[in-house]
């Protein structure tokens, strides 16, 4: 039997699957990372839970994960859920499935509510590639330097942010990012009080409450890529395939080195004469 890695609920319960409703139902041992939250999860559900739960959270889930291991191996399935979401994105999780995989058990995933992939679909942002910070550093240079690299990031980036933070880490982005970077600030995503906001991350730093209340996830659009005029971008192609580069090689490294697209590079490596 193996481990489950179950995605609960964010806000609303109506977002429990029914799939995710039998895996708990069925599950000899449900571990979770608080077993207050999933207990009352399991009620709504009209699930038993018996003494089948058990916490398994940040601060025992190495412990914790060699009996998850032993029952795995003994052939009892093991459900597994997070306070809400899906476990080992932004919660405890990533160290119980290492630990299952080594041992050579299998583990598996009923997908379902997720705060990151619903804050990316409502942003409307191009989020074919993305960054993930999960939290930024609290303080000092690793904050620091965190935002600077996430100003030049060329994707879309995430990060989820505490209430009374929210405003402070939005002026921060503003003032690495620009304070004209789109930006969409979603709060309470499913719930009642479910809000989205839209602006320029220096609109937002302006008009965030000073007291909000509840979890956000901020989505800043990508870096816009440098203006390269087109007699730059040819004279750089042709260097590079004087120096014996193949087409694709000198597109790929014009466009790293000019931070233009690679397609538009290859095309105009293609348009060129053969030398």
């Amino acid at each position: 039997m193996p481990l489950i890695l179950v995605a609960t609920p964010i806000g609303n319960l109506g977002d429990c699957s029914p799939r995710a409703a039998a895996v708990l139902r069925d599950a000899d041992v449900v571990a979770c990372e608080d077993t207050r939250r999933t207990r009352a999860l399991l009620s709504h559900l009209g699930i038993p839970a018996g003494r089948r739960l058990r916490a398994v959270h940040g601060h025992n889930e190495a412990a914790a994960a060699r009996r998850v291991v032993a029952d795995v191996r003994a052939g009892r399935t093991v459900a597994y859920v997070s306070e809400a979401g899906t476990p080992g994105i932004s919660d405890p999780g990533a160290r119980l499935v290492r630990a299952v995989a080594a041992a050579g058990l299998p583990v598996s995933v009923v997908p379902g509510p997720s705060a990151l992939i619903g804050a990316v679909a409502i942003s409307g942002f191009d989020c074919r590639r993305y960054a993930f910070e999960v939290f930024l550093p609290r303080r000092g240079g690793a904050r620091r330097a965190r935002i600077e690299a996430l100003a030049a990031e060329e994707r879309p980036f995430v990060c989820f942010e505490a209430p009374d933070r929210v405003a402070e880490t939005l002026a921060e982005l503003a003032a690495a990012c620009g304070a004209d970077r789109p930006a969409v600030v979603v709060r309470e995503l499913t719930k009642l009080h479910e809000e989205v906001r839209r602006g320029t991350l220096g609109g937002l730093a302006s008009t965030s409450p000073t007291e909000p209340r509840g979890e956000h996830v901020i989505v800043v659009d990508a870096a816009p890529r440098p203006s390269v005029d087109t007699g730059t971008v040819r004279a750089a192609l042709v260097e590079a395939l004087d120096a014996g580069m193949s087409r694709r090689d000198a597109a790929t490294h014009v466009a790293t080195t000019l931070g233009i697209s690679r397609r538009a590079a290859y095309e105009m490596a293609l348009s060129l004469p053969h030398r």
